[in-house]
């Protein structure tokens, strides 16, 4: 288990494990990838013809249209969203809390990333009016803001921002000549798709938004690591995907060719991908709600998760009882909910929020079982939270917070 560093306490190292499924990959997946193995080489940079393809069609089926020549593929969304990044000039918004790795890849570009605070309805989408005073602020310092990363189905809060809120808040950035840039990694987890809308910036402004969107969210294992970028059919961006291109061959970003056998079978969808990703969003909104039961119950803040692999919990109302513990900030939330639970709980510092807010990220994969084995069982099962290991795990999770009352 990744813990936090007892020196520096900082590191990118240290810092919190992407929410993976936990789930043992598709047969049909690991046979396209077994298969491809002989290959020797790997992709060209930003992907080749079939890859860029399959991502095209996937786009398609949700309403963003484009050709392979618009497409640029990495292996992982970090070095995608690196070489992206690099491709602008000026500096980075993004909201307040956002993603843990969105703020290193501006660091290490050098460049100054601004957070604006997320409204209280939903997380991964700035507050429009905070953006605007955000950018007039920038700019009065001397500051050039250029790109607003935003993810309109959010890690780390697990919500899904409303179509009038992410609309206001892109006519907002756009009015003030910013670019977008949307995650969509978690848009295909959905507890509710029937009922909950997904807006995409880049269906209001196809023209100035980049969708990013990387296959582990909800397609591929991690360990087979696969992102793609959607970028706008205009000469801007051609010239700015040319961009992406040269960085991710200076940088060796090159999709490995047995990955990319399974990430296009993947792309396609075929039936037993679709049901698999159906299943575990069915899966997770079930252990997403009990665990989000037991943290109101002892007391604490959340938001109801919506999508994704995680909740996002604020323990502010429970701060007496944790000083008590010797826990006065989310760097030792951190530290005691790792070690009480035994698995990582990266406290809300890691995604931006301040060090005295005692708010950190719980991942509900843990829930499902201890093994590949028991995992697969909790997704086969039609009362998964009855299975023995799933209300073994919800039990001493709801003990962790009970312990707080």
């Amino acid at each position: 288990m990744r813990r936090t560093a007892p020196e520096g306490r900082g590191p990118v190292r240290f810092g919190p494990p992407f929410p993976e499924a936990g789930l043992p990959a598709l047969p049909g997946l690991a046979d396209a990838c077994a298969a491809a193995t002989v290959r020797t080489e790997p992709e060209p940079p930003g992907g080749g013809a079939a890859l860029r393809k399959a991502a095209c069609g996937y786009w398609s089926r949700r309403g963003l249209h484009g050709d392979p020549d618009g497409v640029a593929v990495a292996p992982g969304a970090q070095p995608l969203l690196f070489a992206l990044l690099a491709a602008y000039d000026g500096e980075v918004l993004m909201p307040r809390p956002c993603p843990a790795w969105w703020s290193p890849q501006a660091r290490l570009l050098g460049r100054p990333g601004y957070q604006v605070p997320a409204p209280a309805e939903a997380g991964g989408v700035p507050d429009p009016y905070a953006l605007l005073e955000t950018v007039r602020r920038v700019r009065a310092e001397g500051g050039t803001p250029r790109v607003l990363l935003l993810c309109p189905a959010d890690d780390p809060t697990a919500t899904v921002a409303p179509p009038e809120l992410v609309r206001e808040a892109c006519e907002a950035a756009v009015g003030e000549g910013l670019h977008v840039i949307s995650d969509e990694t978690w848009r295909d987890t959905l507890f509710r798709p029937h009922e909950t809308v997904l807006l995409s910036p880049a269906e209001m402004w196809p023209d100035e938004v980049v969708v990013v969107h990387d296959a582990v969210g909800s397609l591929l294992p991690a360990a087979w690591p696969m992102a793609c970028a959607h970028y706008p059919a205009t000469g801007e961006g051609a010239a700015l995907r040319a961009r992406t291109l040269d960085i991710l061959t200076a940088l060796g970003a090159l999709v490995a060719g047995p990955v990319a056998a399974a990430a296009a079978l993947a792309l396609d969808e075929p039936d037993a991908v679709g049901e698999r990703a159906r299943a575990a969003a069915g899966l997770y909104a079930r252990v997403g709600a009990a665990a989000h039961h037991a943290v109101l119950v002892s007391g604490a803040l959340a938001r109801p998760p919506e999508a994704g692999r995680h909740l996002y919990a604020d323990l502010g109302p429970l701060r007496a009882r944790l000083a008590e513990r010797g826990v006065t900030d989310s760097m030792e939330l951190e530290n005691h909910l790792s070690e009480r639970l035994g698995t990582p709980a990266p406290g809300g510092h890691r995604f931006g929020d301040e060090l005295g807010a005692m708010r950190v990220r719980l991942s509900t994969a843990p829930l499902l079982g201890p093994t590949p084995e028991h995992r697969l069982e909790s997704l086969m099962a039609s009362a998964p939270l009855e299975l023995p290991h799933v209300e073994r795990a919800l039990t001493d999770f709801a003990a962790a917070f009970a312990e707080l009352r």
